[in-house]
């Protein structure tokens, strides 16, 4: 199977490194021409040379932001919603302006993207809308209860969506990317475990914490999550609508996510 995407545009929020890079050049790879986004002009400008697409700097999480970004990008094929954040911390400690903080960069940026590009798409009788969720949309663990609370909600938000355009040639989904390695999770290692080579760091961090889990006994590539979305973002993925799609590891411990 070819995964062809010539002809295509796609943007990738949050796209300047981890899973968000990763899906860039993966799209790009598949002949896409791939819009990369980001807060930092500088990051963004980076990521943008490091993969030879092209590169806007804008605050999705913000309603200004988002039409700074659908100015300069009245359309696409492809819409990846990757941007979100997250912390750790004890559910009756998160403050009014945090819930609401996470809420807007990780469910409404998405919401606000999607009303803009997938009536188009609609009009154009194709597109994909694709979500970025978590496991812990489905299993949310007890420290971050807030990112797992968006995660869920994306859930929703792709299943209604894609009822919304169905019969289109539009779909919409969410994949679920099980705990995946990043420059995060790199720099918390050095934290956690100093002096130890990475793969020793990795051993550790999946057999002490709750990644004991996953049937794979190591935590995700970006590149895995990527070549999940590259395919629900093909033509081969037509018949896939309405889905929650895991790349998980086997975290899930269910038959159905």
């Amino acid at each position: 199977m070819k995964i062809d995407l010539s002809g295509r545009t796609a943007l990738v929020t949050g796209s300047t490194s981890g899973i968000g890079e990763a899906t860039a050049e993966a799209l790009a790879g598949s002949g896409a021409d791939v819009v990369i986004n980001g807060v930092s002009p500088e990051r963004v400008a980076e990521a943008a040379k490091r993969l030879g697409v092209r590169g806007i700097a804008a605050d999705v999480g913000t309603a200004d932001g988002t039409a700074t970004l659908t100015e300069q990008l009245p359309d696409v094929d492809i819409l990846v919603n990757n941007v979100g954040i997250y912390t750790i911390q004890p559910v009756f400690e998160i403050t009014d302006d945090e819930w609401l903080r996470i809420y807007q960069v990780n469910v409404l940026s998405g919401i606000r993207l999607a009303r803009h590009y997938a009536p188009r798409m609609v009009g154009r009788g194709w597109g994909r809308v694709i979500f970025v969720s978590s496991e812990v949309g489905v299993q949310p663990p007890t420290n971050m209860i807030h990112y797992a609370m968006t995660k869920t909600a994306q859930l929703a938000l792709s299943r209604g969506m894609a009822q919304q355009v169905a019969g289109t040639g539009v779909t919409v989904n969410s994949v679920l990317p099980g705990p995946t390695l990043s420059e995060g999770i790199r720099k918390m290692w050095a934290d956690l475990y100093p002096g130890l080579d990475p793969a020793e760091q990795e051993h550790r961090f999946v057999s002490q914490g709750r990644t004991a889990g996953s049937l794979l006994g190591r935590l995700i590539r970006p590149e895995e999550v990527a070549n999940l979305i590259a395919y629900v973002a093909s033509d081969q993925s037509s018949a896939t609508t309405g889905a929650a799609l895991s790349v998980d590891g086997g975290m899930i411990p269910t038959i159905l996510p």
